[in-house]
């Protein structure tokens, strides 16, 4: 990356044009800019300072205080972010419009008036914007906020004829739509214009976008005639769309895409005919037209693990109970396959999936059975036994978790967390006592996720042992929520003024969390005060520009291009990898047309190395094989990480991107859930 650019790029290529242009990182070499970089390290205003470079100054500065501004995320100071539009330069104006958007999605809630206010700024600066990167930057923000305002003007913007204006306009929609705006005055036409062929793809991908999320019924025709679009990605969001708005008679159609060359289409056909199938009322046409993924266990015997990304959308979503059959004959197809594998790998990955879909089995059931059974003995007990805890907490209408009770004393702590999930979702009275024995454990993940399960039995004999755990959240920030909520749902009101002691803490998603249960508690809005980072807070040394890391995994080996515009981030992976860190690790979530994440040593989503970085907000859009960091709130980053299977535009200014695949992307494509990283290399 180099020198700030003195005028904001055009960004023509639809690569760059989903969310926004990779712009360089702003790092000018004067002592305030170094200054600047500092206070935004310490989340430390500077007594007003840092407001003031952002408000008046040389240029670079001026950017840069503005993405300090974005990064720290304190509200206190949406004025100077706003006046930042109004600004002479260009370059001003546009950091200014991405800030905007990042305090749009502010992990604390923006009031009403706040978000009045920045609707009205926003709406001013793109109404009088001459500058077509800056005014992209402004669609993109308000379709974070999306206030009704906001998405009144993006409607408008739908016939927009400049280049890419539409297509920006209508996937700043979609990413209000995911924020709960609705959809119901937008116009489709425009949007269904944008999908035809002969439009420029990113047009195309814009339209898919919008009618995929809009939820509406008349979406339906649109949605049909995108299907065979010739961009894998503009077929995923059509297909998708198809099962939130379509019905069985879009089955045979939408069962076409079960055999298409892009795993992540096939992925989303096979969780849109999980979800026409539960639109049945008597035959199933979608039931009939999933059972042909079972020559998909056949492509994964011979080493295409990527064609088991199908199986495993489907097994996630899961099925009605009428769906059964669909699921056995699935399993069995799976089974037979394993003879024939080509290599050790492909056999693991056959009776994972095996696993995968005995636990969807068991969900509808309520109750552990098929999972006790899966994987031909080659998976691991716990792996086995988590998975299907896990499904049956999202069983509905089968009465408590009783079957549960007992894996709450599993030695394994993934199978102990999975047991608390399933009692918190289903509780059961007999859950009570071993739910209490955890409070006292050696593991804080569990004891904190037992607080949380305490709550939800209205266990009041545990009530002691959740204020003991309580006293450990100022120097354990990690159990800040579990133990807030157990704590509120045990004490009530007596809990606030342990709360408003975590007000002060350092750790910003202590304050976060302190804020929204006292918020909850009060029936007020609490803000909590900004609070700056102690000098000795842990810093990772910056990556130098040009690092990558290649990772080395049981599927193969990939490359990533770490970004210099998030050093801080980048060089905490850097670290990591040169500790050996993650040698051994699994990729313990994969989502297939969405993401693919790692980094937790102790694979269930709850772990890291045992402190937590800043988030480093950057320009850089969440494009396919883009490379995120893992958040549970506000600068709660460690050591997991995620890649992008698709564009996933919401992500962008809430997850810090700071890299990219650079070769070995079908590598990627063939993780499945457990596989397993043989080691991270750092080069240069």
């Amino acid at each position: 990356m180099g020198s700030l650019r003195a005028a904001v790029p055009a960004c023509l290529l639809w690569s760059l044009l989903l969310s926004g242009c990779v712009h360089s990182a702003p790092s000018p070499d004067t002592g305030e800019g170094r200054e600047v970089a500092v206070w935004e390290d310490r989340r430390s205003l500077a007594d007003g300072r840092l407001v003031e470079l952002a408000s008046r100054g040389a240029v670079p500065v001026r950017v840069r205080a503005l993405r300090a501004l974005a990064r720290i995320q304190e509200l206190s100071t949406l004025e100077a972010v706003l006046t930042g539009l109004g600004a002479a330069e260009a370059p001003v104006r546009d950091e200014a419009a991405f800030a905007a958007g990042v305090l749009a999605l502010s992990w604390e809630p923006l009031t009403d008036a706040e978000k009045t206010r920045m609707t009205e700024a926003l709406l001013a600066a793109e109404a009088g914007e001459t500058d077509e990167g800056v005014r992209r930057t402004l669609l993109d923000s308000l379709g974070k906020l999306a206030t009704p305002g906001a998405v009144r003007r993006l409607s408008e913007r739908l016939a927009d004829g400049r280049p890419g204006g539409a297509g920006r306009a209508a996937v700043a929609l979609g990413v209000a739509a995911r924020r709960g705006a609705s959809m119901a005055e937008v116009p489709l036409e425009p949007v269904s214009a944008l999908t035809r062929p002969g439009q420029p793809e990113e047009s195309r991908y814009g339209g898919a976008y919008l009618l995929a999320l809009a939820k509406r019924p008349e979406a339906l025709p649109f949605l049909r005639g995108c299907l065979g679009d010739e961009a894998p990605d503009v077929r995923a969001l059509c297909v998708k769309g198809m099962g939130d708005m379509g019905g069985p008679e879009d089955a045979a159609v939408v069962g076409r895409l079960l055999s298409d060359e892009a795993p992540r289409v096939a992925a989303e056909a096979a969780r849109s005919l999980a979800k026409l199938a539960g639109r049945c009322g008597g035959d199933c046409t979608p039931m009939d037209e999933l059972l042909a993924l079972k020559s998909r266990a056949g492509s994964v015997a011979r080493g295409d693990s990527a064609a088991g990304h199908a199986l495993l959308a489907l097994a996630q979503q899961g099925l009605p109970e009428a769906g059964r059959p669909v699921l056995v004959a699935l399993r069995r197809a799976l089974q037979d396959a394993v003879p024939g594998a080509a290599f050790e790998v492909a056999t693991g990955d056959l009776m994972n999936l095996d696993c995968r879909l005995a636990a969807a089995l068991d969900r509808q059931t309520g109750t552990l059975d098929e999972v006790l059974r899966c994987g031909g003995g080659r998976v691991p007990e716990a792996r086995r036994l988590a998975l299907g805890l896990r499904e049956i907490a999202q069983s509905r209408g089968k009465g408590g978790a009783s079957g549960a009770v007992k894996y709450l004393s599993h030695p394994d702590t993934r199978v102990r967390l999975a047991a608390l999930d399933a009692v918190s979702s289903r509780p059961v009275p007999e859950a009570a006592g071993p739910v209490r024995e955890l409070l006292g454990g050696s593991d804080p993940v569990v004891a904190a996720s037992a607080a949380g399960a305490a709550g939800k039995l209205k266990d009041g004999e545990a009530l002691p042992r959740v204020r003991v755990l309580a006293e450990r959240v100022p120097q354990e920030p990690d159990l800040a929520e579990p133990v807030a909520g157990g704590l509120v749902d045990l004490a009530g009101k007596d809990a606030e003024p342990v709360l408003r002691t975590w007000l002060q803490h350092p750790h910003a998603n202590v304050r976060r969390v302190a804020a929204e249960f006292l918020s909850g508690l009060t029936g007020q809005p609490v803000r909590a005060p900004h609070v700056e980072l102690p000098a000795d807070a842990r810093r990772p040394e910056p990556a130098p520009e040009g690092t990558t890391l290649t990772f080395r995994t049981n599927k193969g080996t990939f490359t990533v291009a770490l970004d210099a515009e998030a050093p801080l981030t980048s060089g905490n992976l850097v670290t990591l990898a040169r500790q050996g860190y993650f040698r051994g690790i699994t990729f313990h979530r994969v989502v297939p047309d969405f993401v693919a994440q790692g980094g937790d040593p102790r694979g269930d989503g709850e772990g890291g190395p045992g402190y937590s970085i800043r988030c480093e907000m950057t320009r850089r859009p969440y494009r396919r094989g883009v490379m995120g960091m893992a958040l549970s709130g506000k600068d709660t980053g460690g050591s997991q990480f995620f890649f992008t299977y698709s564009p996933q535009p919401h992500l962008d200014g809430r997850y810090t991107a700071f890299g990219e695949v650079t070769r070995g992307l079908d590598v990627v494509d063939r993780l499945l859930e457990g596989d397993t990283i043989l080691d991270v290399e750092v080069s240069p």
